[in-house]
């Protein structure tokens, strides 16, 4: 089984690299382009079958150590 996890900050949290993204790609002549947020992706592969402990396994992963949930938001994606 395969999961996918995204970690970004969450709104409101001050974002100094996708701040500096947003310069860049202006700087680059890409018109048009509104804020950036940047984030992290985890792709994970697990054994087993049984979806609802992957998906319990894969969010106390998130909460212990994947992401900081104080200032960070995270989705889980299994396929």
């Amino acid at each position: 089984m395969k999961a996918r996890i995204t970690v970004i900050l969450k709104n409101g949290v001050l974002d100094p690299q996708g701040k500096a993204i947003e310069h860049a790609l202006s700087g680059l002549g890409f018109d048009g382009v509104g804020q950036v947020r940047q984030g992290k992706v985890f792709d994970i592969e697990l054994t087993g079958t049984d979806k609802a402990k992957a998906e319990a396994d894969l969010k106390a992963m998130c909460d212990k150590l994947l992401a900081n949930t104080v200032i960070e938001n995270y989705a889980v994606e299994i396929a």
